[in-house]
């Protein structure tokens, strides 16, 4: 039951894809909204990290679990990569982070547990996962490749939900401001950038899934995970409501005016917007901003997070046991059986249609249009 749920996401993300980059996007959305698929999905994405953060290391630790193959696990790791990716393409509407309705705080803790990650990442220089991970090392290694992917993609789904900061609830605000204080977070991601990196003097970027090498003439150019961090910081500083929400005290107002050694002339030229910025801080610099007005409000409170939790506080090496009885240890039938239907999940031909880069001939290097019939690797531009 639980993979033809995951051969739903990633048929899913794969439609939102296609539909996004064909710009007719507006059905799946509708259809989302309509049946009330965000919560659903966000209740799934944090069902899969808790599994990670506490069933994963357990199987790892098992010394009698050697499976035929691990496959079936790399799919629950990836399963959480399916639907923060699927929820990075829908965001972008209003009308889908409103139908997430109590569920969005659950997901603004989400992203602020990877942002946290991110930021101790380009803190530490590594790779920092949420537990520590042992053999099989193939998995620790496409375990923390993948946190490391989410973790950028959950930084473009907090800046869609920052941009609706007039519609979303006090709750949602006040979680943003003051529990998590998302400004100074996102300061952090500016000073120490994560998605880049000087390699044997070369700098490197992460985009489109890859690091690649910068040319120097490039080198000033704001990517997109950049521009991610400067809007979400545009719409949490410069909106009325968080300006009268957010606590500028000592320590806020010292981090946040690390921000003007960053906005250069090149930068802005950019990013005009970022002007709006530049005076805010300007100003900031100068005055004492009032303190915030304490009213006396109920707050709502996250619950997926602590539910599942609590429902299974003390089972989590039963559940590991019993899922490597009865899940991930199948006979070669069912491997068979879960083989073909993985292959008709992952089509050779609709994973190359979402490929940023269009095939090569192996030959002279243009782009190429036919396939080799016998080996389906390599290309040709001609016969």
């Amino acid at each position: 039951r639980w993979l033809r749920q995951h051969e739903c996401v990633e048929k899913l993300n794969t439609h939102a894809i296609l539909s996004a980059s064909a710009g007719q996007e507006q059905l799946l959305t509708e259809l989302l909204v309509t049946y009330a698929k965000i919560p659903v999905l966000i209740g799934e994405l944090i069902s899969v990290e808790i599994w990670k953060h506490k069933i994963f290391p357990v199987l790892c630790r098992l010394e009698d679990f050697k499976p035929r193959s691990t496959f079936p696990i790399y799919v629950v790791l990836h399963h959480e990569a399916s639907i923060i990716n699927l929820l990075e393409t829908v965001f972008f509407y209003k009308e889908i982070c409103e139908s997430a309705e109590d569920s969005i705080l659950d997901l603004i803790d989400y992203c602020h547990r990877k942002l946290t990650l991110l930021a101790a990442r380009s803190t530490n220089g590594q790779t920092v996962t949420p537990a520590v991970l042992v053999p099989p090392q193939e998995l620790q290694k496409q375990a923390e490749t993948m946190e490391f992917e989410i973790s950028l993609k959950a930084l473009s789904v907090l800046r869609f939900i920052t941009d609706q900061v007039e519609s979303l609830p006090l709750s949602a605000l006040t979680r943003m401001l003051n529990t998590h204080n998302l400004p100074c977070l996102l300061v952090e991601l500016v000073e120490h950038c994560p998605w880049s990196c000087w390699e044997a003097g070369k700098l490197k970027k992460f985009e489109n899934g890859a690091w690649h090498v910068v040319p120097p003439e490039d080198q000033v150019k704001m990517t997109k995970l950049d521009g991610q961090v400067w809007l979400a910081l545009l719409n949490l500083l410069l909106s009325p409501e968080c300006q009268r929400k957010y606590h500028f005290d000592g320590f806020n107002k010292s981090q946040l005016l690390k921000l003007r050694a960053f906005l250069t002339d090149v930068l802005v030229d950019q990013l005009p917007n970022l002007v709006e910025l530049q005076r805010f801080l300007s100003h900031l610099a100068v005055t004492e901003p009032a303190p915030p007005k304490k009213d006396l409000v109920l707050e709502q409170v996250p619950v997926i997070w602590d539910h599942i939790l609590k429902k299974n506080t003390g089972k989590w090496e039963a559940i590991a046991k019993h899922q490597v009885k009865h899940v991930f240890s199948p006979t070669e039938e069912e491997l068979k059986l879960q083989a073909r239907r993985w292959a008709q999940t992952y089509s050779l031909d609709m994973i190359e249609a979402l490929a940023p880069d269009k095939p090569r001939c192996r030959v002279c290097g243009a782009e190429a249009a036919k396939r080799c019939s016998r080996c389906r690797n390599e290309w040709y531009c001609t016969r």
